[in-house]
């Protein structure tokens, strides 16, 4: 918004479509259509809301409630108990080390929750 490079990162799950707009454009959007600002504003919204959730989860759950908490929204997302996912990506998402995650996948498979795969991770009906 202005003129700066953006740091966001972004990784799609699904096929996807991407529009990007010239700054130009932009400026011009939100000066002619009152709707644009308004969906801008909206998706910020969101996404603060998001950022609040995130960090409330940081503060005061532990790390095996959030992985259980991702790995179910995975699952939404793509449809699918199967996940295909490495321990190395839960622990980048979930802001922890793999040894951990990979530990506390072993704990849910031993207690019945889910089955361990190379590169995936199959959720058991219960979750």
């Amino acid at each position: 918004m202005h003129n700066e490079k953006s740091i966001v990162k972004a990784e799609v799950e699904e096929e996807s479509e991407i529009l990007f707009l010239p700054m130009d454009k932009v400026t011009l959007f939100i000066k002619e259509y009152p709707e644009w600002l308004d969906y801008i504003f909206r998706l910020y919204h969101k996404r603060f809301e998001e950022l609040l959730d995130i960090i409330n989860a940081i503060a005061f759950k532990k790390v095996d409630e959030r992985l259980l908490n991702l790995l179910g929204k995975k699952s939404e997302i793509s449809q699918s108990k199967t996940i295909i996912i490495t321990h190395e990506q839960l622990a980048n998402e979930l802001g922890t080390v793999r040894v951990v995650v990979s530990r506390l996948l072993k704990q849910l498979e031993d207690s019945g929750k889910l089955k361990l795969g190379r590169n995936k991770i199959t959720l058991s009906d219960s979750i």
